[in-house]
């Protein structure tokens, strides 16, 4: 007997479009610029720097101020803000000064897929925030928000749980854009004017498409202005080093899909071990539809993209691979979690996990595109 899929009522969907429609975007006010000049800075903005793939300590992660030992146990106090999205999340103060945003929770596929994606995106050279696991004794929380009771009524235990670091640099917005598109990537990002060549964004663009980044709405992207040494008397002094990252990178390792479905979409192991990278036995159309709210559609890839994106997969050394996975801790989600509850799969083991993105590998070596 086949095991169910739940699916979304059609309330439900109307539901959710209606509410990330209503989301406006937003940015800090100081960080606001005229439409033209973000323009500016997105033409002339990188989006890759070399680094020594092998060498990228996977289990570590990025080194930013004030990154977090892998499974480390963090106390904080509980702040009541707001935050936008569905997964499960809250913000808290450590030590009275520090304030971090933690996501939480085993059925948060989140906690889990971004920790792996972001550094792989790290280790190879492309923008990437901290995203560092971990446990959370939160102080005052309330009950509500779930985990478990830890010492006594005022504190709550959450585990698993990760903590973000933003990547530095100084974000740049205007009064109604924030972050940037997919087409904008491929299509206004200017070498000539000293962007980024055409191979490093083709090769960004296939990575995504490789790890099924199906939520790619523009603010799940930023537009940075990154610190760096002076290159040339030509800089622009307002901001010499525009780059280009990709923020939220929770719904990857799933499949995309239309309603950015945390149970399709955020580390799920059959989905994405059955999930090509390309669309076409032939040709080098990348995998990926876009969802009702993202920008990542089907890019045409160039053979400098596939190769530029090759050569760096092919620098990943298994252990790297194995100590991804298992710091996101992959091999404690459901095989499959949109099957309904009740018939839930034993997670799927790390071994697993990197012999898919292996094959995934494989697909993009093997490949040859045009010109």
């Amino acid at each position: 007997m086949h095991a169910t899929v739940r699916l979304p009522t059609s309330a439900a969907v109307a539901a959710i479009i209606a509410a990330v429609a209503a989301v406006a975007p937003i940015g800090a006010a100081d960080h606001h610029v005229p439409e033209a000049e973000r323009l500016s800075f997105l033409r002339r903005a990188e989006v890759w720097r070399a680094t020594d793939v092998a060498a990228m300590d996977m289990r570590k992660g990025p080194a930013l101020k004030g990154a977090f030992a892998p499974n480390e146990l963090v106390r904080c106090d509980y702040v009541d803000k707001k935050l936008r999205g569905r997964t499960s999340k809250f913000t808290c103060l450590i030590d009275g000064r520090d304030e971090v945003k933690v996501k939480y929770g085993e059925e948060n596929g989140e906690v889990y897929a971004e920790v792996a994606a972001t550094r792989l995106l790290w280790a190879l050279g492309f923008g990437a925030d901290g995203q560092y696991p971990v446990r959370v004794v939160c102080l005052r929380c309330p009950s509500v928000l779930g985990g478990q009771p830890y010492g006594d009524a005022h504190a709550r235990l959450f585990d698993p749980a990760m903590i973000e670091r933003k990547m530095p640099g100084r974000e740049i917005t205007t009064s109604k854009t924030e972050g940037w598109s997919w087409s904008e990537l491929f299509f206004d990002v200017n070498e000539a004017v000293g962007g980024a060549p055409r191979a490093q964004r083709d090769a960004l663009g296939l990575l995504g498409a490789m790890l099924q980044h199906t939520d790619s709405k523009d603010e799940q992207q930023r537009l940075l202005c990154v610190p760096g040494p002076k290159v040339s008397d030509d800089e622009d002094p307002r901001c010499p080093r525009p780059f280009l990252m990709v923020h939220d990178v929770g719904m990857t390792f799933g499949t995309a899909n239309a309603l950015n479905l945390n149970e399709l979409g955020s580390a799920n192991y059959e989905r994405w071990a059955r999930t090509r990278v390309w669309k076409d036995d032939q040709g080098c159309v990348a995998n990926i539809g876009k969802s009702a709210t993202g920008t990542l559609d089907r890019p045409i890839i160039s053979e400098a993209g596939r190769a530029f994106l090759a050569k760096l997969l092919d620098q990943l050394t298994d252990r790297q691979l194995e100590e991804m996975f298992a710091v996101a801790r992959f091999d404690q989600r459901s095989r499959d979690p949109a099957l309904n509850q009740r018939a839930l799969p034993p997670p799927a083991t790390v071994a697993e996990w990197v012999h898919a993105f292996k094959d995934k590998r494989a697909e993009i070596l093997r490949r040859t595109c045009e010109s």
